[in-house]
């Protein structure tokens, strides 16, 4: 009865605060109700984030109306844009918040960076496809995101001029955590990371650094994403 009378307050909040909005407003609202407030993230700055960052936006044209549903979209270059729990329950293992720095790798469309500039004070994301990583940075842009800074290249090395970070996430499998992203990851943050174990089986886990400098794991859901790229000089 509690969780059902959340699941009201917040709808109505949202639709109140939200009305006259732009035409895909009830998607989005739908998503946000469906897709994470209902599979038990509440949190209520993560779902204005997802209310206020257009969706839409973030994919290509012939894409826009299929934007809220609760599956992956193609982006090009081989890579997609994850369904929106996905991007929810990993914003929501690194414990958002605005005095927080996280490190993306993997923007891809941008979309998980904007959603992430809503909750935290600083974003930095690395993508390793030119094409798609100055796509991104044009839209993110143009969308006067000011606490997001973009970089292209070979995200498994990370970010080492801006570390540490009290969170990381990244958004392809890799079979193994890497180490240089664990030396980044600052005292208490958290890193989310799909593990690859075989062709088949992912696992969704959080690292996180304990005080006295062991790593904690916690597995958290089966999911399929796609692999990891690395430079070709790797």
């Amino acid at each position: 009865m509690k969780s059902c009378f959340l699941f009201v307050l917040v709808s109505f909040l949202f639709s109140f605060l939200w009305a006259g909005q732009d035409d895909f407003f009830k998607l989005r609202k739908n998503m946000m109700e469906t897709q994470i407030l209902a599979r038990g993230i509440t949190e209520k700055n993560i779902l204005s984030a997802f209310m206020k960052v257009k969706r839409h936006l973030f994919v290509s044209s012939g894409f826009k109306e299929k934007a809220y549903r609760d599956t992956p979209l193609a982006i090009g270059e081989g890579q997609t844009i994850n369904k929106p729990f996905i991007v929810a329950i990993i914003t929501y293992a690194i414990s958002p918040d605005k005095d927080k720095k996280v490190m993306e790798i993997g923007t891809g469309s941008g979309y998980h960076a904007a959603i992430l500039a809503e909750l935290v004070k600083e974003v930095y994301t690395i993508e390793i496809k030119e094409k798609l990583a100055q796509n991104a940075i044009k839209r993110l842009n143009s969308l006067k995101y000011t606490n997001i800074k973009c970089r292209i290249g070979d995200g498994y090395h990370g970010w080492p001029e801006y570390a540490p970070f009290d969170g990381i996430i990244m958004t392809s499998a890799i079979d193994h955590i890497p180490e240089p992203l664990v030396e980044q990851l600052a005292v208490g943050g958290r890193m989310v990371i799909p593990v690859s174990y075989s062709s088949e089986v992912q696992e969704l886990i959080i690292i996180e650094k304990q005080t006295n400098g062991k790593l904690k794991r916690i597995n958290l859901i089966p999911v399929q994403f796609v692999p990891l790229i690395r430079s070709k000089d790797e």
